[in-house]
């Protein structure tokens, strides 16, 4: 398999998409008005104190005090800002499981962003510090050594293992990571003395300091992509920009001088995300529905529990039985949503409707190719399994914002929903209301305006349904059609001037031209044509067979309801 990983690098933001045989599977932005705070340390001051909920709120300078939950606290944690012991963080306390013993409000702590704020959620911070490095990640507040698990030599494991309990750790924990397979001694130290020189000056900071003040700052993308996803497998890191990639070779020229040469500088014309194809396969990141090759298709809906995806055969019939067009679909199903995942950065739990399969030799080859998919993501994927229901559990952890949380906002029309009231509900909602407009009015007329396919619906056919409203209320009604109005919506004001009443609603006049299209035939006379302007009617001669066509007319006559016209020769 090819990797690639391409930069793109402006003055307000930097894109990263990582491509797997030309394919987008994952996407990195960082913008300079709003840079990532996952990875920042701080220190904060504690602000609340919930026994009830085992957790205190943190000021960390932000605009929402962060989160910290009573498992997030280490024994390390103390007054001075998380620096050494303290008689409020022994053991004893930890055992004691209760957050107004572990902390106190107006208590100094070193915090590290652990998840990104999220809609009305703060960050989640923790005094666990970890320091990421190329081969380790050190773990100041505690002693610990682990290996990842992506590591699957035991041999190489155990020989990872035993040099980190060599080096000298000073009571620090470590974590190696996979980038470590295979390297000596030497860079292991090189990289653990490094990100002790940094908790050092974080340390230093920190004691010359007030709350809330920033400590620490996470690297920026290209740094920290060479750092966590730069390995034997990567084929090519290609930059844009001339400052960014003179950095990358630096830096790669000291922590890995092999990839060196896979470093490259793109100089084309063409900007480089749509020169290899990443822009369009970028906006289908947004769809809800997504086609598969075979002609079936994959609904994402993510709610605010849980990411629901419904798995569907669409277009495709197959060719054999109805039992191998399933398997084929879900088969296709499971590698497109593993790649989805990935590219919009979903997390939690995570629901996957596939279509009902009867054998169960072809559920475990769905399940298996889920789980090989999503074997090549980096963030920790739990598969559960089929339900009793038949559905597909499984969870993603949360580590930042989803593609959609970064790049879009809740609409405002329809408050998240996706979904508006139709033109008939917003009619009879608004006759309702000019009624009630009506009661207050003194008589006076009214002028309606609306989106143009709700006036339409006001107005009916030949003007009924306006003179049933003006029959009922006893006064005058001016209905006016406005493509700027929201279609749920309807603005209501009473007129002391009924002629320029009259003059508002028609968006035409006599002897004007206008081109427009013929959409039907006039109901009570079929050689006549009806078209509309801003959802105004004009009843055009002799345009009855002219159905579909744009034509240029002349306004004859004008009414409160409708105009007559004239097709121009």
């Amino acid at each position: 398999m090819s990797t690639e990983i391409v930069v793109n690098s402006e003055n307000l933001e930097t894109r990263a998409a990582v491509l797997e045989d030309g394919k987008l599977v994952e996407v990195h932005y960082e913008r300079n008005v709003s840079r990532r705070l996952a990875g920042n340390i701080y220190l904060g001051k504690v602000v609340r104190v919930l026994p009830g909920m085992q957790a205190a709120f943190v000021d960390i300078g932000l605009d929402k005090n962060a989160f910290l939950y009573i498992d997030d606290i280490s024994e390390s944690a103390c007054d001075s800002g998380g620096i050494g012991e303290s008689e409020r963080c022994g053991s004893d306390r930890m055992r004691a499981k209760s957050i107004s013993r572990l902390v106190a409000s107006g208590q100094q702590l070193l915090v590290q962003v652990a998840k990104e704020p999220t809609g009305t959620k703060g960050a989640r911070v923790t005094t666990n510090v970890t320091l990421p490095g190329r081969y380790i990640v050190l773990m100041p507040t505690a002693d610990h050594v682990g290996v990842s698990r992506r590591i699957e030599s035991e041999d190489e494991r155990s020989r990872l293992r035993g040099m980190a309990l060599s080096l000298d750790r000073r009571g620090m924990g470590m974590i190696v990571r996979t980038a470590a397979e295979g390297v000596s001694e030497e860079d292991l130290q090189g990289d653990f003395d490094f990100l002790v020189s940094v908790w050092e000056k974080i340390c230093s900071k920190s004691k010359r300091s007030d709350a809330p003040a920033l400590m620490h700052r996470e690297y920026d993308l290209v740094y920290r992509l060479i750092r966590d996803f730069v390995d034997e497998s990567v084929n090519r890191l290609i930059i844009d920009s001339a400052d960014e990639y003179r950095r990358a070779v630096d830096l790669v020229s000291t922590v890995m001088p092999w990839f060196r040469d896979r470093v490259q500088h793109y100089l084309g014309k063409t900007p480089i995300l749509q020169h290899y194809g990443v822009e369009p396969q970028l906006s289908r990141a947004f769809s809800r529905k997504v086609w598969l090759d075979c002609g079936g298709y994959i609904v994402i809906d993510p709610t605010e529990a849980l990411v629901s995806i419904d798995v569907n055969t669409g277009k495709f019939t197959g060719t054999t039985s109805l039992a191998d067009t399933v398997l084929r679909t879900n088969m296709e199903a499971a590698a497109e949503i593993a790649r989805q995942l990935r590219l919009r950065n979903l997390g939690g739990i995570i629901v996957i409707d596939f279509i009902d399969m009867e054998r169960p030799e072809d559920r475990e080859k769905v399940l298996a190719r889920l789980k090989e998919e999503l074997a090549r993501d980096r963030t920790r994927t739990n598969v559960i399994g089929f339900t009793g229901l038949g559905l597909v559990e499984l969870t993603r952890k949360k580590v930042r914002q989803s593609l959609d949380d970064l790049m879009t906002k809740e609409c405002p029309l329809c408050d998240g929903k996706g979904r508006v009231p139709s033109e008939a509900t917003t009619a009879i909602s608004a006759e309702r209301e000019i009624a009630a407009a009506a009661r207050v009015s003194e008589g006076k007329p009214l002028l309606v305006e609306a989106h143009p396919s709700v006036a339409a619906l006001l107005i009916g056919v030949g003007g009924q349904n306006l003179e049933r409203m003006e029959r009922d209320l006893g006064i005058s009604l001016y209905i006016k059609g406005r493509p700027d109005v929201r279609i749920d919506k309807v603005i209501i004001t009473p007129l002391d001037d009924e002629a320029l009443a009259a003059q508002l609603v028609a968006p035409v006049s006599p002897g004007q031209q206008v081109d427009v299209e013929i959409e039907s035939r006039h109901i009570a006379n079929e050689s006549d044509g009806i078209a509309r302007v801003d959802g105004y009617v004009l009843d055009v001669d002799g345009a009855g067979d002219r159905v579909g066509d744009v034509v240029r007319v002349e306004v004859t006559k004008v009414f409160r309801t409708y105009a007559r016209a004239v097709i121009v020769s």
